[in-house]
């Protein structure tokens, strides 16, 4: 989970609550912590709560809300510097630095209410706990990169062979 503000800070100070993002720890999860930290900033860069300049919370500040070791911070951190996602600025902080392109967050946010209105809400009214919508959303994305990867091997199959026979098929 990760929260921003509607209204992000004019000026950033050292207090954590002025920073863009808020971060949570799921310890029921078996994530390491971690990764729980670079994949709240993934997710937050690519659904548009984090752009390009944005400074993420200092590693004090995060240690000092979580009550996690300063090394886990600094090796997520790391971790999505290596991505190429952020880089730090000595005495300044962390910011994004790289944000891959994704739709608006008009349509995302859009996306996000037709999933929780219907989906979900019918997955949930048929009895499904949270593992088990995990479960059947990732066996349905699955099958839809499966038969995606098949639509787009299709046309090439069909050109090889049909340049095979002269162009008759």
């Amino acid at each position: 989970m990760i929260d921003k503000d509607e209204y992000p800070p004019e000026e950033t100070t050292s207090s954590s609550s002025d920073y863009s993002v808020v971060f949570r720890l799921d310890s029921r999860s078996g994530v390491p912590t971690y990764l729980q930290l670079v994949q709240q900033v993934e997710s937050a860069i690519r659904l548009g709560y984090l752009r390009l300049g944005d400074q993420l919370p200092r590693i004090k500040d995060v240690v000092a809300s979580l009550s996690i070791n300063p090394n886990t911070v600094l090796k997520a951190y790391r971790e999505l510097e290596h991505k190429g996602l952020i880089g730090g600025q000595p005495g300044l902080g962390t910011f994004v630095t790289a944000v891959p392109e994704t739709v608006g967050l008009a349509e995302l946010t859009a996306l996000r209410r037709s999933l929780v209105n219907g989906w979900l809400r019918e997955a949930t009214s048929t009895g499904l706990d949270e593992d088990g919508i995990v479960a059947l959303f990732t066996s349905a994305l699955g099958d839809f990169r499966s038969r995606a990867n098949e639509d787009q091997s299709t046309p090439r199959t069909r050109r090889a062979s049909s340049a095979k026979t002269g162009g008759a098929a």
